[in-house]
Protein backbone atom coordinates (compact mmCIF):
# COMPACT_ATOMS: atom_id res chain seq x y z
CA UNK A 1 0.00 0.00 0.00
CA UNK A 2 1.53 3.40 -1.01
CA UNK A 3 2.20 5.63 1.85
CA UNK A 4 -0.29 8.76 2.05
CA UNK A 5 1.93 12.24 3.01
CA UNK A 6 0.04 14.79 5.06
CA UNK A 7 1.54 18.18 2.80
CA UNK A 8 2.32 21.42 3.91
CA UNK A 9 2.04 23.84 1.05
CA UNK A 10 4.52 26.76 1.78
CA UNK A 11 4.28 29.97 -0.21
CA UNK A 12 6.27 32.95 1.08
CA UNK A 13 7.05 36.50 -0.80
CA UNK A 14 8.67 39.27 -0.26
CA UNK A 15 9.45 42.14 -2.67
CA UNK A 16 12.88 42.94 -0.65
CA UNK A 17 14.08 39.93 -2.38
CA UNK A 18 13.32 40.92 -5.61
CA UNK A 19 10.44 38.62 -6.25
CA UNK A 20 8.37 39.14 -9.04
CA UNK A 21 4.59 39.98 -7.90
CA UNK A 22 2.66 38.89 -10.63
CA UNK A 23 4.66 35.70 -11.23
CA UNK A 24 5.09 34.78 -7.33
CA UNK A 25 2.02 36.15 -5.79
CA UNK A 26 0.88 34.03 -2.54
CA UNK A 27 -2.34 33.46 -4.65
CA UNK A 28 -0.61 31.96 -7.68
CA UNK A 29 1.56 29.62 -5.42
CA UNK A 30 -0.98 28.18 -3.51
CA UNK A 31 -3.23 27.47 -6.83
CA UNK A 32 0.10 25.98 -8.43
CA UNK A 33 0.94 23.62 -5.18
CA UNK A 34 -2.87 22.76 -4.75
CA UNK A 35 -3.33 21.51 -8.40
CA UNK A 36 0.49 19.47 -7.96
CA UNK A 37 -1.01 17.67 -4.97
CA UNK A 38 -4.84 17.05 -6.52
CA UNK A 39 -2.22 15.39 -9.51
CA UNK A 40 -0.58 13.05 -7.09
CA UNK A 41 -2.78 10.36 -5.03
CA UNK A 42 0.29 10.35 -2.59
CA UNK A 43 -0.02 13.63 -1.24
CA UNK A 44 -2.73 15.74 0.84
CA UNK A 45 -3.03 18.83 1.73
CA UNK A 46 -3.04 19.06 5.99
CA UNK A 47 -1.61 22.58 5.76
CA UNK A 48 -1.34 25.58 3.83
CA UNK A 49 1.51 28.28 5.39
CA UNK A 50 2.04 31.75 3.92
CA UNK A 51 4.81 34.66 4.96
CA UNK A 52 3.58 37.57 2.39
CA UNK A 53 6.22 40.17 3.06
CA UNK A 54 8.67 38.09 4.86
CA UNK A 55 12.61 37.74 3.38
CA UNK A 56 13.99 34.85 2.55
CA UNK A 57 17.46 35.87 4.67
CA UNK A 58 16.45 34.43 7.48
CA UNK A 59 13.97 31.55 8.55
CA UNK A 60 12.46 33.69 11.38
CA UNK A 61 9.28 33.55 9.83
CA UNK A 62 5.93 33.44 11.39
CA UNK A 63 4.09 30.99 8.89
CA UNK A 64 7.12 28.90 8.53
CA UNK A 65 7.50 28.46 12.32
CA UNK A 66 3.99 27.55 12.44
CA UNK A 67 5.03 25.13 9.61
CA UNK A 68 7.86 23.66 11.69
CA UNK A 69 4.77 23.29 14.93
CA UNK A 70 3.28 21.01 13.00
CA UNK A 71 5.73 18.59 11.95
CA UNK A 72 7.54 18.79 15.57
CA UNK A 73 4.12 17.57 16.63
CA UNK A 74 3.92 14.72 14.11
CA UNK A 75 1.16 15.99 11.77
CA UNK A 76 3.04 16.74 8.87
CA UNK A 77 5.42 15.00 7.12
CA UNK A 78 5.81 16.51 3.76
CA UNK A 79 6.63 20.19 2.97
CA UNK A 80 5.70 21.16 -0.85
CA UNK A 81 7.35 24.66 -2.15
CA UNK A 82 6.88 26.56 -5.62
CA UNK A 83 11.06 26.28 -6.25
CA UNK A 84 13.92 26.79 -3.87
CA UNK A 85 14.02 30.44 -3.51
CA UNK A 86 10.48 30.40 -2.14
CA UNK A 87 11.77 28.18 0.65
CA UNK A 88 14.44 30.05 1.33
CA UNK A 89 17.62 32.25 0.59
CA UNK A 90 20.06 32.15 2.86
CA UNK A 91 21.88 28.73 1.55
CA UNK A 92 23.61 27.94 4.69
CA UNK A 93 20.39 27.41 6.78
CA UNK A 94 18.60 26.00 3.57
CA UNK A 95 21.80 23.31 3.45
CA UNK A 96 20.69 22.26 7.10
CA UNK A 97 16.64 22.21 6.90
CA UNK A 98 16.99 20.07 3.98
CA UNK A 99 20.21 17.39 4.89
CA UNK A 100 19.52 17.47 8.18
CA UNK A 101 16.48 18.96 10.05
CA UNK A 102 13.73 17.27 7.35
CA UNK A 103 15.90 13.60 7.08
CA UNK A 104 16.21 13.47 10.85
CA UNK A 105 12.29 13.60 11.27
CA UNK A 106 11.40 11.92 8.02
CA UNK A 107 10.16 14.92 6.47
CA UNK A 108 9.48 14.58 2.47
CA UNK A 109 10.90 18.09 0.54
CA UNK A 110 9.31 19.08 -2.50
CA UNK A 111 10.59 21.94 -4.98
CA UNK A 112 7.82 21.74 -7.94
CA UNK A 113 9.84 23.79 -10.64
CA UNK A 114 13.19 23.28 -9.29
CA UNK A 115 12.54 18.94 -9.86
CA UNK A 116 13.67 17.97 -6.32
CA UNK A 117 12.06 15.43 -4.66
CA UNK A 118 14.00 13.73 -1.53
CA UNK A 119 12.05 10.66 -1.76
CA UNK A 120 13.99 10.16 -5.00
CA UNK A 121 17.23 9.52 -3.35
CA UNK A 122 20.09 11.85 -2.40
CA UNK A 123 19.99 15.66 -3.51
CA UNK A 124 21.75 16.55 -6.94
CA UNK A 125 25.60 18.25 -6.90
CA UNK A 126 23.54 21.50 -8.46
CA UNK A 127 21.44 21.88 -5.33
CA UNK A 128 23.71 23.81 -2.96
CA UNK A 129 24.88 25.84 -6.62
CA UNK A 130 21.19 26.52 -6.62
CA UNK A 131 20.92 27.54 -3.03
CA UNK A 132 24.32 29.90 -3.67
CA UNK A 133 22.60 31.70 -6.49
CA UNK A 134 19.47 32.21 -4.84
CA UNK A 135 21.22 33.71 -1.98
CA UNK A 136 23.50 35.86 -3.79
CA UNK A 137 20.31 37.27 -6.02
CA UNK A 138 18.80 38.32 -2.49
CA UNK A 139 22.09 39.93 -1.71
CA UNK A 140 22.23 42.55 -4.83
CA UNK A 141 18.22 42.75 -4.73
CA UNK A 142 19.24 44.11 -0.87
CA UNK A 143 22.08 46.64 -2.29
CA UNK A 144 19.48 48.16 -4.83
CA UNK A 145 17.50 48.88 -2.43
CA UNK A 146 20.01 50.21 -0.01
CA UNK A 147 21.45 52.17 -2.80
CA UNK A 148 17.47 53.38 -3.54
CA UNK A 149 16.75 54.13 -0.27
CA UNK A 150 19.96 56.25 0.24
CA UNK A 151 19.02 58.38 -2.63
CA UNK A 152 15.26 59.25 -1.63
CA UNK A 153 17.02 60.26 1.66
CA UNK A 154 19.19 62.93 0.38
CA UNK A 155 16.29 63.88 -1.81
CA UNK A 156 14.82 64.52 2.06
CA UNK A 157 12.28 61.88 1.74
CA UNK A 158 10.74 59.91 4.22
CA UNK A 159 11.56 56.27 3.45
CA UNK A 160 10.05 54.92 7.68
CA UNK A 161 7.13 52.39 7.73
CA UNK A 162 5.04 54.74 10.49
CA UNK A 163 4.86 58.10 10.31
CA UNK A 164 6.46 59.80 13.44
CA UNK A 165 3.58 60.90 16.27
CA UNK A 166 2.74 64.48 14.97
CA UNK A 167 2.58 63.10 11.39
CA UNK A 168 0.78 61.77 8.64
CA UNK A 169 1.74 60.08 5.47
CA UNK A 170 0.51 62.50 2.73
CA UNK A 171 -1.79 60.42 0.82
CA UNK A 172 -0.56 61.77 -2.68
CA UNK A 173 3.29 60.82 -2.04
CA UNK A 174 3.66 58.33 0.75
CA UNK A 175 7.18 59.60 1.03
CA UNK A 176 6.13 63.20 2.00
CA UNK A 177 5.10 63.95 5.46
CA UNK A 178 2.16 66.17 6.90
CA UNK A 179 1.19 67.47 10.22
CA UNK A 180 -1.64 65.54 11.91
CA UNK A 181 -3.37 68.24 13.05
CA UNK A 182 -4.54 66.28 16.06
CA UNK A 183 -1.11 65.35 17.51
CA UNK A 184 0.62 67.87 16.26
CA UNK A 185 -1.03 69.78 19.29
CA UNK A 186 0.03 67.47 21.80
CA UNK A 187 3.67 67.96 20.43
CA UNK A 188 3.51 71.66 20.50
CA UNK A 189 1.84 71.13 24.10
CA UNK A 190 4.95 69.04 24.77
CA UNK A 191 7.73 71.93 24.13
CA UNK A 192 5.37 74.68 25.67
CA UNK A 193 5.48 73.22 28.84
CA UNK A 194 9.07 71.80 28.87
CA UNK A 195 9.68 75.36 27.91
CA UNK A 196 7.55 76.33 31.13
CA UNK A 197 10.06 74.53 33.04
CA UNK A 198 8.15 71.10 33.72
CA UNK A 199 9.90 67.82 34.05
CA UNK A 200 9.54 65.01 31.30
CA UNK A 201 8.20 62.93 34.24
CA UNK A 202 5.96 65.79 35.15
CA UNK A 203 5.13 66.44 31.68
CA UNK A 204 4.03 62.56 31.15
CA UNK A 205 1.65 62.68 34.11
CA UNK A 206 -0.25 65.28 33.05
CA UNK A 207 -0.72 64.24 29.74
CA UNK A 208 -2.07 60.39 31.32
CA UNK A 209 -4.28 62.55 33.76
CA UNK A 210 -5.74 64.51 30.41
CA UNK A 211 -6.57 61.13 29.26
CA UNK A 212 -4.24 61.84 25.69
CA UNK A 213 -3.30 58.68 25.08
CA UNK A 214 0.42 57.76 24.28
CA UNK A 215 1.97 57.55 20.59
CA UNK A 216 1.13 53.48 20.43
CA UNK A 217 -2.01 53.87 21.32
CA UNK A 218 -2.72 56.82 19.45
CA UNK A 219 -1.36 54.97 16.32
CA UNK A 220 -3.38 51.91 16.96
CA UNK A 221 -6.45 53.99 17.96
CA UNK A 222 -6.26 55.05 14.07
CA UNK A 223 -6.05 51.59 12.57
CA UNK A 224 -2.11 51.30 12.34
CA UNK A 225 -1.52 47.74 12.75
CA UNK A 226 1.95 48.85 14.82
CA UNK A 227 4.14 45.95 16.51
CA UNK A 228 6.77 47.01 18.46
CA UNK A 229 9.42 45.07 20.89
CA UNK A 230 7.12 46.75 23.94
CA UNK A 231 7.46 44.71 27.00
CA UNK A 232 5.04 46.44 29.12
CA UNK A 233 1.58 44.91 28.61
CA UNK A 234 -0.07 47.35 30.07
CA UNK A 235 -2.39 50.83 29.08
CA UNK A 236 -0.59 52.96 26.50
CA UNK A 237 0.56 56.08 28.53
CA UNK A 238 3.20 58.34 28.49
CA UNK A 239 6.32 58.02 29.57
CA UNK A 240 9.45 60.34 30.56
CA UNK A 241 11.39 58.59 28.21
CA UNK A 242 8.25 59.12 25.33
CA UNK A 243 8.88 62.81 26.12
CA UNK A 244 12.23 62.69 25.85
CA UNK A 245 12.15 61.40 22.43
CA UNK A 246 9.54 63.48 21.70
CA UNK A 247 11.55 66.80 22.70
CA UNK A 248 14.68 64.83 21.07
CA UNK A 249 13.23 64.14 17.75
CA UNK A 250 14.76 67.17 14.78
CA UNK A 251 11.88 66.09 12.81
CA UNK A 252 9.59 68.54 13.76
CA UNK A 253 11.21 71.44 13.09
CA UNK A 254 10.72 70.48 9.56
CA UNK A 255 14.37 68.57 8.68
CA UNK A 256 14.96 64.69 7.20
CA UNK A 257 16.70 62.93 9.44
CA UNK A 258 18.26 59.28 8.09
CA UNK A 259 20.65 57.00 8.19
CA UNK A 260 21.13 57.14 11.90
CA UNK A 261 21.57 53.64 12.39
CA UNK A 262 22.79 51.64 9.23
CA UNK A 263 23.64 48.32 9.10
CA UNK A 264 26.52 46.41 7.18
CA UNK A 265 24.83 44.40 4.26
CA UNK A 266 22.22 42.19 4.60
CA UNK A 267 22.76 40.13 7.54
CA UNK A 268 24.45 43.55 9.58
CA UNK A 269 23.46 44.50 12.40
CA UNK A 270 22.32 48.10 13.01
CA UNK A 271 24.50 50.74 14.72
CA UNK A 272 24.11 54.09 15.88
CA UNK A 273 26.38 56.25 13.48
CA UNK A 274 28.50 59.42 14.43
CA UNK A 275 26.34 62.62 13.66
CA UNK A 276 28.54 63.75 10.86
CA UNK A 277 27.38 60.40 9.21
CA UNK A 278 23.53 61.27 8.89
CA UNK A 279 21.61 62.78 6.19
CA UNK A 280 20.04 65.34 7.13
CA UNK A 281 18.12 68.02 4.55
CA UNK A 282 16.59 71.08 5.90
CA UNK A 283 13.02 71.82 4.96
CA UNK A 284 11.86 68.64 4.00
CA UNK A 285 8.51 69.19 5.30
CA UNK A 286 6.25 71.46 7.34
CA UNK A 287 7.83 71.75 10.75
CA UNK A 288 5.40 71.10 13.91
CA UNK A 289 7.57 73.45 16.35
CA UNK A 290 8.84 76.38 15.49
CA UNK A 291 12.69 77.31 15.74
CA UNK A 292 12.09 79.82 19.08
CA UNK A 293 10.39 77.40 20.76
CA UNK A 294 12.53 74.48 20.30
CA UNK A 295 15.31 76.64 21.66
CA UNK A 296 13.18 77.73 24.50
CA UNK A 297 12.37 73.94 25.47
CA UNK A 298 16.23 73.07 24.70
CA UNK A 299 16.92 75.97 27.39
CA UNK A 300 15.32 74.42 30.47
CA UNK A 301 18.18 71.73 32.00
CA UNK A 302 16.57 69.15 34.08
CA UNK A 303 18.06 69.31 37.90
CA UNK A 304 21.12 67.40 38.46
CA UNK A 305 20.47 63.93 39.74
CA UNK A 306 21.34 63.47 43.48
CA UNK A 307 23.93 61.79 43.49
CA UNK A 308 24.08 59.26 46.71
CA UNK A 309 27.11 56.39 47.62
CA UNK A 310 27.67 54.36 44.23
CA UNK A 311 25.82 50.87 45.58
CA UNK A 312 26.77 47.55 44.35
CA UNK A 313 25.51 46.29 41.42
CA UNK A 314 22.37 44.54 42.01
CA UNK A 315 22.71 40.48 41.70
CA UNK A 316 19.82 39.90 39.36
CA UNK A 317 19.93 43.15 37.42
CA UNK A 318 18.63 43.30 34.19
CA UNK A 319 17.51 39.66 34.40
CA UNK A 320 14.46 40.29 36.23
CA UNK A 321 10.17 40.54 34.66
CA UNK A 322 7.38 41.53 36.09
CA UNK A 323 4.85 38.65 35.08
CA UNK A 324 2.16 40.62 34.79
CA UNK A 325 2.71 44.04 32.84
CA UNK A 326 6.23 42.48 31.53
CA UNK A 327 7.92 45.95 32.50
CA UNK A 328 11.57 45.48 34.54
CA UNK A 329 12.28 45.19 37.93
CA UNK A 330 14.84 47.78 39.36
CA UNK A 331 15.97 47.52 42.70
CA UNK A 332 14.82 50.16 45.10
CA UNK A 333 16.50 52.91 45.94
CA UNK A 334 18.43 53.46 49.68
CA UNK A 335 20.34 50.70 49.74
CA UNK A 336 17.36 48.09 50.03
CA UNK A 337 17.78 44.65 48.99
CA UNK A 338 14.20 44.06 47.39
CA UNK A 339 13.37 44.68 43.59
CA UNK A 340 9.94 46.25 42.38
CA UNK A 341 8.27 46.51 38.64
CA UNK A 342 9.24 50.07 37.06
CA UNK A 343 5.97 50.34 35.57
CA UNK A 344 4.85 52.98 37.95
CA UNK A 345 8.11 55.24 37.27
CA UNK A 346 8.02 55.03 33.78
CA UNK A 347 4.30 55.27 33.16
CA UNK A 348 2.79 56.86 35.98
CA UNK A 349 0.67 55.58 39.20
CA UNK A 350 -2.12 54.57 36.63
CA UNK A 351 0.31 51.93 35.56
CA UNK A 352 0.96 48.19 37.04
CA UNK A 353 1.60 48.38 40.66
CA UNK A 354 3.89 45.48 40.27
CA UNK A 355 5.21 43.11 42.82
CA UNK A 356 8.14 43.75 45.23
CA UNK A 357 10.79 40.20 45.58
CA UNK A 358 13.49 40.65 47.84
CA UNK A 359 16.68 39.68 46.89
CA UNK A 360 17.55 37.13 49.69
CA UNK A 361 14.48 35.02 48.63
CA UNK A 362 15.21 35.49 45.00
CA UNK A 363 18.75 33.89 45.68
CA UNK A 364 17.64 31.25 47.92
CA UNK A 365 15.37 30.10 45.25
CA UNK A 366 17.73 30.31 41.81
CA UNK A 367 20.12 28.55 44.44
CA UNK A 368 17.93 25.95 45.44
CA UNK A 369 16.54 25.16 41.61
CA UNK A 370 20.18 25.21 39.90
CA UNK A 371 21.64 23.05 42.56
CA UNK A 372 18.56 20.55 41.80
CA UNK A 373 19.91 20.67 38.15
CA UNK A 374 23.48 20.26 38.86
CA UNK A 375 22.42 16.96 40.30
CA UNK A 376 21.62 15.63 37.13
CA UNK A 377 24.19 17.05 35.29
CA UNK A 378 27.35 14.92 35.97
CA UNK A 379 28.38 15.41 32.31
CA UNK A 380 29.85 18.42 33.62
CA UNK A 381 32.25 17.19 34.82
CA UNK A 382 33.97 15.05 32.06
CA UNK A 383 35.66 17.27 29.58
CA UNK A 384 35.62 14.95 27.21
CA UNK A 385 31.78 14.05 27.54
CA UNK A 386 30.91 17.94 27.26
CA UNK A 387 32.67 18.10 24.27
CA UNK A 388 31.09 15.37 22.80
CA UNK A 389 28.01 16.16 23.33
CA UNK A 390 28.25 19.85 22.43
CA UNK A 391 30.29 18.99 19.02
CA UNK A 392 26.83 16.74 18.70
CA UNK A 393 24.32 19.36 19.19
CA UNK A 394 26.08 22.44 18.25
CA UNK A 395 25.55 22.84 14.13
CA UNK A 396 21.49 22.03 14.78
CA UNK A 397 21.70 24.66 17.95
CA UNK A 398 23.69 27.34 15.38
CA UNK A 399 22.33 26.34 11.82
CA UNK A 400 18.92 26.00 12.98
CA UNK A 401 18.27 28.82 15.29
CA UNK A 402 16.43 26.29 17.69
CA UNK A 403 18.84 27.39 20.59
CA UNK A 404 16.71 25.83 23.96
CA UNK A 405 17.23 29.13 25.65
CA UNK A 406 14.92 30.74 23.00
CA UNK A 407 12.59 27.76 22.94
CA UNK A 408 9.94 28.87 25.53
CA UNK A 409 9.99 32.55 23.93
CA UNK A 410 9.13 31.35 20.50
CA UNK A 411 6.35 29.23 21.58
CA UNK A 412 4.71 32.28 23.54
CA UNK A 413 4.66 34.24 19.86
CA UNK A 414 3.54 31.31 18.03
CA UNK A 415 0.54 31.10 20.22
CA UNK A 416 -0.14 34.28 20.21
CA UNK A 417 -0.08 34.04 16.39
CA UNK A 418 -2.63 31.55 16.16
CA UNK A 419 -5.09 33.08 18.24
CA UNK A 420 -4.23 35.84 15.77
CA UNK A 421 -4.87 34.09 12.83
CA UNK A 422 -8.47 32.79 14.08
CA UNK A 423 -9.14 36.10 15.59
CA UNK A 424 -8.85 37.83 12.21
CA UNK A 425 -11.02 34.73 10.65
CA UNK A 426 -8.01 33.80 8.88
CA UNK A 427 -8.18 30.06 9.55
CA UNK A 428 -11.07 27.85 11.28
CA UNK A 429 -11.80 27.58 15.14
CA UNK A 430 -10.25 23.30 14.61
CA UNK A 431 -6.73 24.62 12.69
CA UNK A 432 -6.61 27.20 15.94
CA UNK A 433 -7.43 24.48 18.56
CA UNK A 434 -4.76 22.15 16.82
CA UNK A 435 -1.96 24.86 16.77
CA UNK A 436 -2.52 25.66 20.34
CA UNK A 437 -2.30 22.32 21.44
CA UNK A 438 0.85 21.83 19.32
CA UNK A 439 2.23 24.18 21.32
CA UNK A 440 1.45 22.80 24.39
CA UNK A 441 2.72 19.75 23.51
CA UNK A 442 5.73 21.15 22.84
CA UNK A 443 5.98 23.27 25.98
CA UNK A 444 5.35 20.15 27.97
CA UNK A 445 7.95 18.35 26.12
CA UNK A 446 10.41 21.56 27.07
CA UNK A 447 9.85 20.85 30.93
CA UNK A 448 12.75 19.87 33.06
CA UNK A 449 13.72 16.00 32.60
CA UNK A 450 15.58 13.54 34.49
CA UNK A 451 18.94 13.95 32.31
CA UNK A 452 21.91 15.47 32.33
CA UNK A 453 21.88 19.46 31.53
CA UNK A 454 24.20 21.05 28.61
CA UNK A 455 26.84 23.28 29.67
CA UNK A 456 26.03 27.28 28.62
CA UNK A 457 28.24 27.76 25.61
CA UNK A 458 29.28 30.86 26.62
CA UNK A 459 30.78 29.61 29.99
CA UNK A 460 34.27 28.83 30.54
CA UNK A 461 35.35 25.58 30.95
CA UNK A 462 37.37 26.62 34.62
CA UNK A 463 34.16 28.02 36.18
CA UNK A 464 31.96 24.77 35.03
CA UNK A 465 34.69 22.86 36.34
CA UNK A 466 34.79 24.46 39.35
CA UNK A 467 31.48 23.86 39.81
CA UNK A 468 31.40 20.18 39.03
CA UNK A 469 34.49 19.77 41.49
CA UNK A 470 32.42 21.21 44.16
CA UNK A 471 29.33 19.16 43.89
CA UNK A 472 26.58 21.82 44.50
CA UNK A 473 26.80 25.59 44.15
CA UNK A 474 27.09 27.10 48.01
CA UNK A 475 25.99 30.43 47.29
CA UNK A 476 25.31 32.57 44.25
CA UNK A 477 27.61 35.75 42.84
CA UNK A 478 27.10 37.61 39.71
CA UNK A 479 29.20 35.48 37.64
CA UNK A 480 26.68 32.21 38.18
CA UNK A 481 23.81 33.76 37.64
CA UNK A 482 25.07 35.61 34.28
CA UNK A 483 26.49 32.78 33.04
CA UNK A 484 23.05 30.41 34.10
CA UNK A 485 20.31 32.67 34.58
CA UNK A 486 18.66 34.32 31.11
CA UNK A 487 15.51 35.98 32.34
CA UNK A 488 13.47 35.62 35.77
CA UNK A 489 9.60 36.15 35.80
CA UNK A 490 8.09 37.62 39.11
CA UNK A 491 4.17 37.44 39.94
CA UNK A 492 2.16 38.92 42.79
CA UNK A 493 2.13 36.48 45.57
CA UNK A 494 5.81 35.65 45.53
CA UNK A 495 5.60 32.94 42.52
CA UNK A 496 8.67 33.03 40.46
CA UNK A 497 9.35 31.93 36.53
CA UNK A 498 13.28 30.90 36.37
CA UNK A 499 14.20 30.67 31.93
CA UNK A 500 18.04 29.32 31.84
CA UNK A 501 20.50 29.91 29.12
CA UNK A 502 21.32 26.19 29.41
CA UNK A 503 17.58 25.05 29.59
CA UNK A 504 13.67 25.94 28.60
CA UNK A 505 12.19 28.25 31.28
CA UNK A 506 10.77 26.36 34.42
CA UNK A 507 8.16 27.42 37.20
CA UNK A 508 9.52 27.35 40.12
Amino acid sequence: MEKRYRAALYCRLSREDGDRAESDSIVNQRHMLEDYCARDEELTVAGIFTDDGATGTNFERAGFRRMLDGIEAGELDCVIVKDLSRFGRDYIGMGWYLERYFPERGVRFIAVNDGVDSRNGPYSLLLPLKNLFNAQYARDASDKVRKALRAKQRRGEYTGAFAPYGYAKDPENRNRLMPDPEAAEVVRLIFARRADGMTCRAIADALNREGVPGPLGYKRGRGVRLHVGRTYRGPCLWSDAAIGRVLGNETYLGRAVSNRYPSDGMHGKSRLAAREEWIVVEGAHEPIVPRALWDAAHRKESPPARRGEKTERGLFRGLLRCGECGCALSRKGGGSQSYRCCAQKAYGRDACAGPEISEAFLASTVLEDLNRLLAHAGVWGDPAKRRAREARDGDAQRAGGLACADASARLMRRRQLWYEDYRDRRITREAYLRGRESCDRRERALAPREEPAALPEEAAPSWAERVAAAGRLAGLDRTTVERTVREIRVFDGGRVEIYYRFAPGQGV
